[in-house]
């Protein structure tokens, strides 16, 4: 019995490190003291196995844990990659040899992290991640919360809204809603973007801690995503500086040729970014302009949401 409990706890911990994984650092401090919760039973447990027999249960090998990171890196790449992808190209981007990496995604498949495409050989994320990602998504409040004030924001600008958080060195849109016009933002709840060439991760970089957002500013890999992105510290520098005094980002074909969006922050009571909320549209719908026009409403929308998410 105690056996299966354990086994059990395993399992529940490997999920949760997975959406902890997918899902970023917001996630984290939800579930630390679940985590720390199964950590003290592996160590209760590791005392009490001098009750059990050797033939009862294999000892456990320090490779075992090794594996559980090794899937999960698998895991996060295929969240980082767009569409899917060979288990050679993971295998290679994971510094792993083939075989190990073909094992790990086999184990991922059957318990239906991973998908795979029988036709090109390639894997995606599963359905489960999907799911559990939702569960988060929920407990933490942002769907339920985000949505309906995301989609009045929508009806006033008639273009699309996303609610995004910071994830690292990347930002996380958790929330979007699409405008009624036929074009269609990209940017779908789960998408890791660059802070530097985009309108929410301008903007949470110049919200950020005083200590964060100057190692941001010092260590961001600028990377030249479209021909405009900010490649130059200097003039990076600058940028932030300006959203910090103007109140607003703008993202004028930084990440995305023919896309403009703005964003302002959703502030605590500290006046830290706790997220970012941006209105994005194609460049031959709305000039700079007009999109900075827009500001007070993501401005007002951001005050509720400051109010209405919840703090973790």
């Amino acid at each position: 019995m105690r056996i299966a409990i354990y086994n059990r706890i395993v399992e529940v911990t490997f999920a949760i490190q997975t959406i902890i994984l997918c899902l970023g650092s917001q996630v984290k401090r939800y579930f630390h003291n679940l985590v720390s919760v199964a950590a003290l039973w592996e160590l209760w447990h590791h005392r009490a196995m001098t009750s059990i027999t050797s033939d009862e249960i294999p000892a456990e090998k320090p490779a075992k844990t090794d594996m559980v990171g090794k899937a999960l890196s698998l895991l996060v790449m295929l969240g980082d990659t767009p569409g899917a992808t060979t288990a050679a190209d993971l295998s290679r981007r994971a510094e792993l040899p083939f075989s190990t990496a073909y094992r790990l995604l086999q184990s991922l498949q059957r318990a239906g992290f991973v998908d795979f495409e029988a036709e090109g050989k390639k894997y995606s994320l599963g359905l489960r991640v999907f799911q559990l990602g939702l569960y988060v998504s929920n407990s933490l409040g942002y769907a339920g919360t985000a949505t309906p004030v995301l989609t009045r924001l929508t009806e006033k600008t008639q273009e699309a809204s996303i609610l995004a958080v910071q994830d690292e060195d990347r930002f996380l849109t958790v929330a979007k809603v699409d405008g009624p016009r036929a074009f269609r933002v990209t940017s779908d709840p789960g998408y890791r973007g660059h802070l530097h060439c985009s309108a929410v991760g301008k903007a949470l970089v110049a919200f950020a801690e005083p200590e964060e957002r100057e190692r941001l500013v010092e260590t961001l890999e600028l990377v030249p995503v479209a021909p405009k992105s900010i490649t130059d510290r200097d003039e990076f520098r600058a940028e932030i500086e300006r959203i910090r005094t103007q109140g607003y980002s703008l993202m004028d074909e930084e990440n995305e040729v023919g896309m403009r969006a703005v964003a302002v922050p959703v502030l605590d009571e500290d006046g830290r970014a706790i997220a970012a909320i941006a209105c994005s549209a194609p460049t031959v719908r709305m000039t700079a302009d007009e999109l900075v026009a827009q500001v007070p409403a993501l401005q007002e929308t951001a005050e509720e949401l400051a109010a209405r998410l919840p703090r973790h």
